[in-house]
């Protein structure tokens, strides 16, 4: 009977370590953290989660960040990158949204959203948005 425990014990602590691994994740990216709003129609951006991404985040108390930096949204036309990512808070004041919008004219910008799919898992997912070319 003692052995039939320790081979239960046994059991449970192995079980676990004799699982197979999750594929290594790539490493988040800092920045600024905002809950996205919920969007149906959206496709993967991995290009959002790389390097040299130029990401722009709105905040739900309107401050505006380009990466990690606080800035203005009249200061975003001065940005270097082709393809700009904006996400912004689903409780950002939605002038601001246009503000930095407006100041990213004549470049390709990607809203970055969440995906229905993804809102309730709890671990890292790569981000998902909609593509939009604002004219001159």
């Amino acid at each position: 009977m003692k052995s039939l425990a320790v081979l239960c014990v046994l059991g449970t602590l192995l079980i676990p370590v004799a699982n197979p691994q999750e594929s290594p994740r790539t490493p988040l990216r800092k920045g600024v953290s905002v809950q996205m709003a919920v969007a149906s129609h959206v496709v993967e951006m991995r290009a959002a989660d790389e390097s040299d991404a130029t990401v722009v985040a709105v905040t739900a108390d309107g401050k505006v960040y380009a990466g990690t930096e606080l800035t203005q949204p009249r200061t975003l036309s001065n940005l270097n990158a082709e393809t700009v990512y904006v996400k912004a808070d689903s409780r950002a004041p939605f002038q601001i949204v246009l503000s930095v919008l407006d100041a990213l004219h004549g470049k390709s910008v990607v809203l970055l959203a969440a995906s229905p799919a993804n809102v309730d898992k709890a671990k890292p997912v790569p981000p998902y948005g909609i593509k939009v070319v604002i004219p001159r």
